[in-house]
């Protein structure tokens, strides 16, 4: 069965904020950058000033190398060429002869809920049958469900990142509340891409985007790797033990919907939980070099 994190408490509003895309940024990567090698640490993880499940623990770390972006449309197109795999969202669900994946539609007065299961939403598609992502080999992949994220992974000798070593990247050796510092907006500056304004009925575009934003539109951490924060949700390969929900697994870094009204969770601690074969459009992956073998 799949879940869907809907609200609990119903939205009404007179009127809803249309959302209209406005050109591109100019300065975003053309080309992902080479995985940036980490080395051995030990540190801790989790806020004690966040959300109750970013509970503090301390890890080690061995040394890994992490995508210094989230793996794109036209390298996902690579696999899937090369493999004939099917994902998840283009499977029927359980039960079911429709297949499909969760988009974000702005709520209305009749339909307060901002999720819903589109058919023909998939990696392809990823707000539905008449979306497409032709001209957009750069944006980050979306409708990929950890079972497909390591599927990929598998497939270029890689794996999907632990929530231990998502966070050592993330964080990139700072103690600030966000990856870049303590203000989210330094000087009206957007340090990444999220929802500005009331969430989910008023957008008001301030970092340039309504969706997805193409890899490498925002400043790097101190590591060197781009989107860690915003954009979309990156899988883990971690359990979420926080949920009665069977098979969830931990998301990082918040996404392109995370505002500071609702999921203000565009921060290196915070987590949240997804099933293993849920897909929407705002959960991508990055993956990092597989474990050596002892």
């Amino acid at each position: 069965m799949r879940y869907f994190f809907l609200p609990s408490v119903m939205v009404f509003f007179t009127a809803c904020h249309q959302q209209v895309e406005p050109p591109k940024q100019s300065v975003c990567l053309e080309i992902a950058p080479s995985a940036v090698k980490l080395p051995t640490a030990s540190l801790k993880i989790g806020s004690q000033t966040g959300y109750p499940e970013e509970v503090t623990r301390s890890i080690n770390v061995e040394t890994f190398d992490i995508d210094a972006t989230e793996v794109t449309n036209a390298q996902f197109r690579e696999f899937i060429s090369a493999t004939g795999y099917v994902t998840t969202s283009e499977l029927p669900q359980p039960g079911s002869d429709t297949a499909g994946g969760a988009v974000f539609k702005s709520p209305t007065p009749s339909h307060p809920s901002w999720w819903h299961f589109i058919e023909g939403a998939n990696w392809q598609h990823p707000e539905g049958p008449e979306s497409s992502i032709v001209g957009r080999d750069n944006d980050p992949v979306v409708q990929v469900s950890l079972v497909d994220a390591r599927a990929y992974a598998k497939w270029a000798g890689r794996a999907v990142p632990t929530e231990g070593q998502w966070e050592y990247a993330a964080s990139a050796g700072r103690q600030s509340k966000y990856v870049w510092g303590d203000e989210r907006a330094p000087n009206g500056e957007e340090q990444a891409n999220t929802w500005q304004g009331t969430f989910p009925v008023q957008n008001t575009l301030a970092d340039g985007f309504a969706l997805r934003a193409p890899i490498g539109c925002y400043a790097p951490n101190n590591f060197g790797l781009y989107d860690m924060i915003g954009n979309v949700w990156e899988w883990t390969t971690t359990p979420y033990e926080q949920t009665r929900i069977p098979n969830s697994y931990t998301i990082k870094g918040g996404s392109y919907l995370c505002a500071e009204n609702f999921c203000a969770r565009y921060r290196a601690p915070a987590r949240q939980s997804q099933e293993i074969d849920f897909s929407t459009n705002h959960i991508g992956f990055r993956t990092v070099s597989k474990p050596i073998e002892s």
